[in-house]
């Protein structure tokens, strides 16, 4: 079709006019697009980014603060602070070149004695935690290598020297297992509640007191602001504002450093893995918790290297990282007795002066439970068999107790066979076993046989599936001295702040009291008391000279493959005691020949510094 040629330019006019429509359109689209960023920068966001532009040229130097003292009940030094000096990278004064940073990584790695791998780990999993903190490498360095860096700076543009405080024990490996030790907080530990408030890079208890009470021993840290240039680096006088650390809180404990030092030294003479507990039978205070092997703390103030790696975590029959005073799980032999007599006496399988006689044997469904060495007794009453420890008399009131579950619920009313809640962490609960455990065992396949009348019997004597360890017999045995209360063992005794004023008095309730009839209490403690101190007492070759009159129970269990498990539970004074030592050795033979050796010298130790606070009749002098 033919058009005018004023046609078509009307055609091309409103063509090209609709093309500038829609330019203009963009065009003001992007304008207002870019107003309105430029105002939400400058006017709603304005002081956001002029805050993030002022942070860029400043630095929050953290200091860390000290952590609180740990003490003894009286006041002497277990756990102190020294000054050392840590290595540190600090990833913003790195050279921006990869090659230059790699190849200073790989001369630090060498002159540290780190692979260059866990270098860039450390520094990897520092950085994702706080991108720009400086990453701390080793502590503990030598003056000799601070020296060789300060000289050859230009080489190591980027790694610091910073002074932090570790932790000093000034009484060597005392009360190890107690104090336990202090480690930098994992990625895990920084997300648990108790660490709120943490940084990365931060020490805090891992094992111990030091972990129980670590809330308070931590202290706050401080905070340096200082002014930098464009490249990170400090301007003179650029100092902007301080804020000075604060100290943790000091932590006493009940333990008395010169009985545990006796308690740890008898262990040691022995040389045989074992533990001991020495505790106040009527408020639960511990004065003395000690486990063979033990650990230097100290040894982790440093990297660990190889060898103490091997030595503390790979060495499962020293395993001197384990408290056999409160993780130790072992059957307790005749030391079980006094348990089982308050069961019976309880229950009324037992009357308070009921004879039973022994014949040297009981038969029990086919099986045959005979008098360790083979002898007999004769007829007995409840004191007579705890001085002779007669197991025939106990099988018996074993076999009486079977079909109920009456010597079960009374070791547990007592405070054994469960966790005693002690302020240490990882406390074992042991086990007492019953009809309903082991046939559940039996339903799946994990035992040969189901619950029989001659696993009441075996438990009656500590014998069988029982598990125990030192400080639960101390729990149950200060139960039965002090007439019915299950207290609550505990090291901490107060926190103090660095002025010497008392902050928090740590005294936990007793976890419940019981009705113990105090006849069936004398007659215990009486039969103890002929066991420890009159001729023909399974202890009296130990304690019969002892000074101080105590009661006390031997202890040799049968623990296959092993040879037999040595134990000595020991009140004193009797009649009315204040302290309980309960002391065990693994394949330690007769409870009289290493266990209650061990618990006179902790006694010894205790009456030689308490001689004024027992009276005529035995008891205590307030």
């Amino acid at each position: 079709m033919y058009l005018r040629s004023d046609d078509r330019r009307s055609q091309m006019n409103s063509s090209f006019a609709l093309r500038i429509a829609v330019m203009g359109g963009l065009g003001v689209t992007l304008f207002a697009v870019l107003f309105f960023r430029l105002w939400y920068l400058q006017v709603l966001s304005g002081d956001k980014y002029l805050a993030e532009a002022n942070n860029n040229r400043t630095r929050e130097i953290r200091v860390s603060a000290p952590r609180g003292d740990i003490v003894d009940r009286s006041g002497k030094v277990l756990v102190g602070n020294r000054t050392s000096l840590a290595l540190q990278v600090n990833p913003q004064k790195l050279p921006v070149s990869d090659s230059e940073r790699q190849a200073e990584l790989g001369r630090l790695a060498k002159l540290i004695g780190m692979r260059l791998h866990k270098v860039r780990t450390t520094m990897h999993e520092g950085l994702k935690l706080a991108p720009s903190t400086p990453v701390t490498l080793r502590s503990d360095v030598p003056s000799t290598l601070v020296f060789y860096l300060q000289e050859n700076r230009g080489k190591f543009p980027g790694v610091e020297v910073q002074e932090v405080f570790v932790r000093r024990y000034p009484r060597g490996t005392l009360a190890a297992h107690i104090l336990g030790n202090v480690g930098e907080i994992s990625p895990s530990q920084l997300k648990e509640p108790r660490n709120r408030g943490v940084q990365p890079g931060d020490r805090i208890g891992q094992d111990g007191v030091e972990y129980e009470y670590d809330r308070y021993l931590r202290g706050h840290a401080g905070a340096t602001r200082i002014q930098v240039d464009s490249m990170g680096r400090p301007t003179p006088g650029g100092q902007l504002s301080v804020k000075e650390p604060r100290p943790g809180d000091n932590l006493r404990l009940t333990i008395d450093s010169s009985l545990q030092a006796a308690g740890e030294g008898a262990l040691a003479a022995r040389g045989l893995p074992g533990a001991f507990v020495a505790m106040n039978v009527h408020n639960g205070q511990v004065l003395g918790l000690g486990s063979y092997p033990t650990f230097d703390p100290s040894i982790f103030t440093k990297p660990l290297s190889q060898s103490q790696v091997n030595q503390l975590y790979r060495d499962p029959v020293a395993a001197p990282l384990t408290d056999r005073a409160t993780q130790g799980l072992y059957p307790t032999g005749s030391t079980f007795k006094p348990f089982t007599a308050m069961a019976a006496l309880s229950g009324g399988f037992l009357g308070l002066t009921e004879p039973i006689t022994d014949n040297g044997s009981l038969t029990v469904g086919g099986v045959t439970f005979h008098n360790a060495g083979g002898g007999a007794y004769g007829t007995l009453t409840l004191p007579s068999a705890l001085q002779v420890s007669d197991d025939v008399f106990f099988y018996t009131l074993g076999y009486r107790m079977n079909g109920t579950t009456q010597l079960q619920r009374w070791v547990h009313k007592l405070g054994v066979g469960e966790a005693t809640g002690i302020d240490l962490p990882s406390e074992s609960p042991g086990l007492i076993p019953t009809p309903k455990w082991r046939n559940r065992l039996y339903r799946k396949k994990l035992t040969d046989r189901p619950w029989s009348a001659g696993d009441n019997v075996n438990l009656a004597v500590g014998q069988g599936d029982v598990q125990l360890d030192p400080l639960q017999m101390a729990v149950g045995y200060s139960t039965i001295a002090n007439g019915g209360t299950v207290v609550t063992p505990h090291v901490g005794k107060e926190i103090d702040d660095t002025a010497g004023r008392v902050v928090q008095e740590i005294n936990p309730p007793p976890r419940r009291h019981i009705y113990v009839n105090p006849s069936f209490r004398e007659a215990i403690l009486s039969g103890l008391h002929a066991a420890a101190q009159s001729p023909g007492g399974t202890s009296y070759p130990v304690f019969g000279g002892f000074p101080v009159p105590v009661a006390g129970k031997t202890g040799t269990a049968q623990r296959p493959p092993y040879a037999d498990q040595s134990w000595y539970v020991v009140l004193a004074p009797y009649p009315n005691p204040r302290i309980v030592v309960a002391v065990t050795f693994e394949q330690g033979g007769f409870g009289v020949d290493s266990a209650a050796p061990a618990a006179l010298t902790i006694l010894n130790e205790y009456f030689r510094k308490h001689a004024s606070s027992v009276g005529s009749a035995g008891g205590p002098v307030e």
